[in-house]
């Protein structure tokens, strides 16, 4: 059952209506055999971008609809309740409009901005490399300027959306000046020169493309810089600290389907003469499972509302990320273990969910990651 919302204005609940109304009738019944098949719905983020939900937070300006947060974030968990590649790519896509809405100029925001969050042009975020993860600043894909062009070269690793998306954000090195040497391009997918490499073979979200992006004296005018030369890794990091919450909100919507779907078959299910869900070893489990699910929404809930008033949030972030996506891969567990043998069959979603849970607490910053973020920012406070 939908999770009970406290919105703050009536516009809001009548999106989040229209948003249950998309996942029910053309997400969940797509998510099983897509993931299964392995092929990405790229059918779902134009109808996304049709219906105005790929610019949730942006400025009505540029094609958005200029809602906060708090807002988007919740439209964001049930569409990844129905189905968490959908929701993963929108909060993907959502952040690779950052750098773009935030820190470029007026011009190229007219040119781009329109089209990225209407549903024409899907994006990608292209910042780790293989010997780049979690060490941000010691990326090596070079940009080396070649008149009004950048000339680009290197492998981009783990790359939502690669080989299908229209444009990457992708941050690369333009000087040997360490983390203040990196800068931020908003490349074309169509650019001679840019590839993507076979896709990874995952243990999930398989209907989500990823894979490593080759940049072969890839020309990219320098009209499309975004910023100013050495401002990538401020970019990519401001950008991160939202993408996480992006994640958070994914997670707990994952988890909130698995439980939904535990209570229901835990209501189903009888033995020894009554349902499960009247034995108190299930009661306690799924107690606790509700539990997780609502500690983790009011986490990231937090930690939005700070964003949308303007305050410092980088902390609250890395939290919500980190107890939400922890929280999503134990509830998931939790509700095949509540299906027992059937939990570890195909015949039921709860595997996939447990499959998709686990790589939430990998990407945007893995969670340990995280607790060096809280960690240092309670040294420092």
């Amino acid at each position: 059952m939908p999770a009970e919302r406290l919105l703050p204005t009536p516009e809001a609940e009548d999106l989040l209506a229209l948003v249950r109304e998309i996942a029910r009738d053309e997400l969940r019944p797509r998510a099983a055999a897509a993931e299964e098949a392995e092929e990405f719905p790229r059918e779902m983020f134009t109808l996304l971008g049709k219906s105005g939900l790929l610019g949730l937070p942006y400025a009505e300006r540029w094609g958005g609809s200029d809602l906060p947060y708090e807002v988007y974030l919740q439209a964001l968990e049930e569409i990844a309740a129905a189905w968490m590649t959908v929701g993963v790519g929108l909060s993907v896509h959502t952040m690779s409009c950052y750098a773009l809405a935030h820190y470029g100029t007026d011009e190229q925001r007219s040119r781009w901005l329109p089209d990225m969050l209407g549903g024409s042009l899907l994006g990608a975020y292209a910042l780790s490399e293989t010997q780049a993860g979690s060490d941000a600043a010691a990326l090596s894909t070079r940009a080396r300027r070649d008149g009004d062009d950048y000339v680009v070269n290197g492998t981009k690793a783990w790359i939502t959306h690669a080989g299908a998306a229209d444009f990457y954000t992708t941050m690369v090195r333009t000087s040997d000046d360490g983390g203040h040497g990196i800068s931020c391009l908003l490349v074309d997918g169509s650019t001679p020169g840019l590839s993507a490499a076979a896709r990874e073979r995952k243990m999930g979200l398989t209907g989500s493309p990823t894979a490593q992006m080759i940049f072969d004296n890839a020309r990219v005018p320098v009209s499309r810089l975004v910023g100013a030369e050495g401002d990538g890794l401020k970019i990519a990091l401001s950008s991160l600290s939202s993408g996480r919450l992006g994640i958070a909100a994914c997670a707990v919507g994952l988890a909130q389907a698995a439980l939904d779907e535990a209570v229901a078959y835990a209501k189903g299910r009888t033995q020894f003469g009554k349902p499960i869900i009247e034995f108190q070893g299930l009661e306690f489990l799924l107690a606790d499972m509700a539990a997780t699910v609502e500690s983790a929404r009011a986490t990231y809930l937090d930690a939005a509302r700070r964003r949308d008033r303007g305050l410092d949030f980088q902390r609250q972030s890395s939290i919500a990320k980190l107890v939400a996506t922890d929280g999503a891969m134990q509830v998931t567990t939790d509700a095949v273990q509540v299906l027992g043998g059937a939990g570890y069959t195909r015949d039921f979603p709860v595997e996939r969910y447990m499959r998709e849970a686990k790589v939430p607490q990998i990407f945007e910053g893995t969670n340990q990651i995280q607790r060096m973020v809280i960690a240092r920012a309670l040294k420092a406070s």
